[in-house]
């Protein structure tokens, strides 16, 4: 793997060929290194994330397991993911090659979250520590599945934390009516909590709901969409799950308020009904 000299601007430079995943040779080059060293590196490092060549670092890896997977996953779901990988996973595994990864090394850093405290003493939760490690894991998955790593060394470790977090709680009716009582001098929060209480929807399809979702006729409303705030943005996605796309049959008095409540908001027509 040989690197270049321009000698005009004194920096190195790698061009080389490479086979895309059609097979055809395809000619790659970049400019701008300071040092051969430098150069080399980044084409040693190109070629292995295109072969995934498992001596490849963790955190190359990750490089290779982001491109292949980010284009699946809805994006307030991949924004958290993305976060772990980066924040949790690689200042740990970045440097490590792949195929020198074992279960002692994951057993390490379940160690090393399981002892984490923050400012106030307060360790991870239990079904963080589990996510922590459903995301290692993944990554791992990814590697023994499609580029023949023989082993997922955080399977052999086993996992760490509790998949379900404490016991929800819920309100009794007359708890709701209390709390009702209370909210009904504020209109757009009372219609909200009415609708979050008798149609069992979550908090982000309430804020994704147009009035074009209501059919007041039939007594129903249609769940096809989510609010999230993504990276500082208001974005409207698919719900949570397939099964959350559904149609709920609202109680006749909360199909009359909401009929009225519409109607009684100027300029409403695709913006959302509870967004103000």
């Amino acid at each position: 793997m040989p690197a270049y000299k321009d000698k005009a601007k004194g920096t190195w430079y790698a061009s080389f060929y490479y086979e895309d995943w059609t097979g055809k040779k395809v000619k790659k080059m970049k400019r701008g290194f300071p040092t051969k060293r430098e150069a080399l590196e980044w084409e040693r490092t190109f070629l292995q994330q295109q072969t995934a060549d498992l001596e490849m670092t963790f955190e190359n890896f990750v490089a290779v397991y982001v491109a292949d997977m980010k284009g699946r996953i809805k994006e307030n779901t991949w924004g958290t993911k993305e976060h772990i990988l980066y924040k949790k996973l690689v200042p740990y595994f970045g440097k490590r090659k792949m195929c020198d990864i074992h279960s002692k090394e994951v057993i390490a850093w379940q160690n090393e979250m399981l002892g984490y405290r923050d400012k106030n003493g307060k360790p991870y939760s239990p079904v963080y520590l589990k996510t922590l490690h459903n995301q290692l894991s993944a990554v791992f998955n990814h590697a023994v599945r499609h580029y023949n790593l023989k082993v997922n060394p955080a399977a052999q470790a086993g996992n760490m934390g509790k998949p379900k977090g404490r016991e929800m709680l819920f309100w009794t009716k007359a708890e709701y009516l209390k709390f009702a009582e209370a909210m009904m001098d504020k209109p757009l929060s009372y219609y909200a909590f009415e609708m979050l209480y008798w149609c069992g929807v979550r908090e982000g399809e309430l804020l994704a709901l147009t009035p074009g979702d209501f059919d007041f006729e039939k007594q129903t409303v249609t769940i096809s969409k989510s609010y999230q705030r993504i990276k500082g943005k208001d974005v409207i996605t698919d719900p949570k799950t397939p099964k959350s796309n559904r149609v709920i049959q609202m109680p006749a008095f909360l199909c009359e308020e909401m009929r009225d409540y519409i109607k009684s908001l100027y300029g409403v027509s695709p913006p959302t009904a509870f967004s103000r």
